[in-house]
């Protein structure tokens, strides 16, 4: 097949296990990333969709969050994402022929709205949607809420929920701008709002239709009180935005552990 442009979305994603193995995410993340590139540019291909991150901000000094805030990540994992979005830079200014957009997700959750393609990880979660659907499916006894006394309105963390269809329909948008950029891009892909933990865990409840344990735990090293985007920029120059509710999130997302309780089928 003739290949034009490469969407990289491969890599390592749990920032408490950044803290513990930040060679394996140096590794991965970054590492992966120049023998992709050095592989694409073997073969002629300089067009490039990168799946970053919001963890590139660390600590934000003003919310929402713009493109043009600066870049402070805390944990290895924000920092592996950072040096892969300057490695683009740099590859764009050595040889003018690459044009890469980088997608900063902030959390994108949820399953397809079909129930037939969702989130099914190995071992424990590490992030909160698939944990609360583990509790309601009765596969973990309770949530862990890591942190209940961060300055936020409940004291639990918060931060910007974005369904993963609204995800894919951004890096749609990201491909068919590729070609117009005469520089490389980032955007932020969020909805402009934050949740917190507990009111995400409310609005799973109101889905499964009863109340779920959990339990309020020490803070996770590498973690921040609150984070939601300005998208913006993603709305003036790919024309794209944010269409699915929180409510729709974890609807989908209930659906989708409710009919496939053990994940994928062995193959």
């Amino acid at each position: 097949h003739s290949i034009t442009a490469v969407l990289h979305l491969a890599g390592v994603k749990a920032v408490a296990e950044s803290v513990r193995e930040p060679l394996r995410y140096y590794q991965v993340n970054f590492g992966g990333t120049v023998k992709l590139c050095q592989t694409l540019a073997r073969h002629g291909i300089h067009s490039l969709v990168f799946s970053s991150s919001a963890t590139v901000y660390g600590h934000p000094r003003q919310l929402p969050v713009t493109e043009d805030a600066p870049l402070a990540p805390i944990n290895p994992y924000g920092h592996s994402k950072r040096m892969i979005e300057q490695l683009l830079v740099d590859l764009h200014t050595a040889d003018q022929r690459w044009r890469t957009v980088s997608l900063r997700y902030f959390n994108p959750v949820g399953a397809h709205p079909s129930g037939r393609i969702g989130e099914a990880p190995h071992g424990l979660p590490n992030n909160l949607m698939p944990s609360i659907a583990k509790v309601a499916g009765g596969q973990l006894q309770r949530l862990k809420v890591y942190g209940g006394d961060w300055p936020t309105r409940d004291g639990t963390g918060e931060r910007d929920y974005l369904h993963v269809w609204d995800l894919a329909w951004g890096h749609v948008r990201a491909l068919e701008r590729l070609e117009q950029l005469e520089s490389p891009q980032v955007y932020n892909l969020g909805t402009g709002d934050s949740h917190s933990v507990l009111e995400v865990l409310q609005a799973f409840e109101r889905s499964c239709g009863r109340r779920l344990p959990h339990k309020i735990v020490a803070r996770r090293p590498g973690d921040v009180a609150c984070l939601y985007a300005d998208p913006g920029r993603a709305r003036r120059e790919l024309g794209w935005e944010a269409r699915h509710s929180l409510e729709q999130m974890v609807t989908d997302a209930w659906r989708w552990q409710h009919d496939h309780p053990e994940g994928y089928p062995a193959s």
